[in-house]
């Protein structure tokens, strides 16, 4: 692989290879093309590659990128897009998730924000000017997923590239009082019973209502923006735990309730 910036082409090629490999359930053992040297660089594919998949945007997610790494890419964060046939409700039963053999895939537990308006198209917003839009807050899981198994370890441009690294979210409950509990809520992560993260709200760095802020400032210099009713995954609250197929994980955000969830392996999708 060598790093540098991918030409509009080659960031066709590497969007078509990553999602014909999401398609089949087929993995990639190497990184389809040259890596992207920018954020913006890993947008362009990530946006060539939204243009190829069949289904339409429902949400967002936010991911971390931490120290040296954010002040290299010049952000704290990464978004990537949530399709509709993706998000799966959380109930009584266990959900049953698909995962690429020989890809990667995780799970987070995370706090959603559902948007009650479409946002305007402006590239200022704070975590407090964003609170108005927001309309209701839900416990989740976010299914972290990709054919490439080596995207985490090539830094957050390779990352964003292939849809952020998301494969889907799961929507547990609404939260109540979600306006003044939510900064203080506390939850935990165990896989096959045992106890692989705990965190919160305040393990997102300044909050979810930040990563909110954040996404509607990197759409609207991407030209897009977020519409009413929208989910925005705001960021792992526990970590981001590895799972495999045939594995079991229970999210526990304590009063709020529990989202249970099965890795099995993935089949692939019809075009």
């Amino acid at each position: 692989m060598t790093l540098a910036e991918s030409t509009p082409s080659e960031a066709t090629i590497i969007a078509r290879a990553f999602t014909q490999a999401r398609r089949t359930a087929h993995a990639l053992t190497t990184y389809p093309g040259t890596v992207p040297g920018t954020l913006d660089a890993a947008y362009r594919i990530q946006d060539q590659a939204i243009a190829l998949w069949p289904d339409r945007i429902a949400g967002w997610k936010l991911g971390r990128i931490g120290a040296p790494d954010d002040e290299r890419f010049g952000a704290g964060r990464l978004a990537g897009p949530i399709f509709s046939r993706a998000i799966w409700p959380a109930g009584t039963e266990t959900v049953r998730f698909g995962v690429i053999a020989n890809g990667f895939a995780a799970v987070e537990a995370e706090y959603i924000l559902e948007l009650g308006q479409t946002a305007p198209s402006r590239d200022d917003w704070t975590a407090t000017s964003v609170i108005p839009l927001v309309a209701n807050a839900f416990i989740g899981v976010e299914i972290a997923g990709s054919p490439f198994a080596g995207i985490n370890s090539h830094g957050p441009a390779v990352t964003a590239s292939d849809f952020g690294n998301n494969a889907g979210l799961i929507l547990g409950g609404a939260i109540a009082d979600w306006q003044t509990r939510l900064a203080d809520l506390t939850c935990e992560m165990r896989i096959d019973d045992v106890l692989v993260g705990t965190g919160g709200a305040r393990a997102i760095p300044n909050g979810p209502f930040d990563s909110l802020a954040f996404l509607l400032n990197t759409l609207c210099l991407r030209g897009r923006r977020l519409e009413a009713g929208q989910l925005i995954s705001t960021g792992a609250a526990t970590g981001v735990h590895s799972i495999s197929a045939g594995s079991r994980a229970v999210a526990d955000f304590g009063p709020d309730g529990q989202i249970a969830c099965l890795a099995v392996t993935a089949e692939g999708i019809q075009p």
